[in-house]
């Protein structure tokens, strides 16, 4: 289990107290090993403790992963210092023209708003675009997944009589696809939304597959080929105190908040949580890196490889040299 991660950000210290090996990129390419490099734009209030859930999983494989923090050019955080912002991120203009083999696009506190009244629209809209030309494989979670659905397909989202809050059993739709390999039938997953895409609303000719779906809580996981996404409505990636510190925190500020479904033990707020789908989100994730590695490794396709192949990733540039040989 290796990532690399910039010096200094706190996640380092926290998931080597984790057993995590914590490198840099040059480091892993001191040892030979072409990691994946993997955007992460990051749109959740608490930086932190978003960069440090979505690296856990990143770096929970034999896969080795370099990951590169970012923002939208427009976005402004009220919650993050600025300070860390200047440190760790960069804007998505400093980076577009950089080959990354994954991004991912977390949730963001925008949900009610419609999508065009969210500031940095337009150039959330451009990094959706630039993934789908150049990028082999794109996630999308909560908010970010709804945003993807509505730019690339129309796909409205629809607000909800009440916050759909806890952790529900979602069904295994397509038990053949790669991205679900090793789970069962259900798994659970945290989901804290106001809004959802509903499946009456997807489009019939758009390449759509539905890979998981709750009952309760609706559509979970759904995979757009078409523009090389997989977009999740829900949380895998949360810590097991993330959904009680949701529930204290708009309990504090006063809002019609009820606790959270399947979560405390009993149902008392005052037991701490189990964290019950680290093994699914563990898998999925999993699935996503060697999904990328087995399929993605090869040019981009408005890019041209260079005559000796020396710009390919490692699988590619091993064919490439077969091929020339051959010949």
């Amino acid at each position: 289990m290796s990532i690399a991660l910039p010096i200094g950000l706190p996640a380092r210290s926290t998931l080597a107290a984790e057993g995590v090996e914590i490198l840099t990129g040059d480091d892993l390419r001191r040892r030979g090993d072409r990691p994946l490099r993997i955007c992460l734009v990051n749109l959740m209030p608490d930086k932190i403790a978003t960069e440090t859930q979505i690296a856990r999983l990143l770096g929970a494989t034999s896969i080795p992963v370099a990951l590169t923090l970012c923002v939208p050019d427009s976005y402004r955080s009220k919650t993050a210092p600025k300070s860390h912002i200047a440190t760790f991120y960069s804007s998505w203009s400093q980076i577009r023209d950089e080959r990354f083999d994954g991004l991912v696009v977390t949730g963001a506190p925008v949900e009610t708003l419609p999508f065009e009244d969210v500031t940095y629209w337009t150039d959330l809209r451009a990094i959706f675009d630039r993934a789908k030309a150049r990028i082999p494989s794109s996630l999308y979670i909560c908010w970010a997944a709804q945003a993807a659905l509505y730019h690339f397909h129309a796909v409205p989202k629809h607000p909800l009589p009440a916050k759909i809050f806890g952790v529900y059993r979602q069904r295994v739709a397509n038990a053949e696809s790669r991205l679900l390999r090793g789970f069962g039938a259900e798994f659970p997953v945290p989901v804290s939304r106001h809004t959802e895409v509903r499946a009456a609303d997807l489009p019939e000719q758009a390449g759509l597959t539905v890979l998981a779906e709750s009952a309760e809580a609706g559509l979970c996981l759904i995979e757009d080929r078409e523009n090389r996404a997989v977009c999740m409505f829900n949380h895998l990636e949360y810590d097991a105190g993330t959904l009680r510190e949701e529930f204290l925190r708009d309990r504090l500020a006063g809002k019609p908040v009820g606790v959270p479904a399947n979560y405390f033990p009993d149902n008392d707020p005052t037991r701490f949580a189990m964290n019950v789908w680290r093994p699914p989100a563990a898998l999925l994730f999993g699935n996503w890196l060697r999904e990328i590695r087995r399929t993605a490794w090869s040019p981009v396709v408005d890019e041209p490889p260079a005559p000796d192949g020396s710009d390919l990733p490692i699988s590619a540039a091993a064919r490439f040299l077969a091929s020339a040989l051959h010949h």
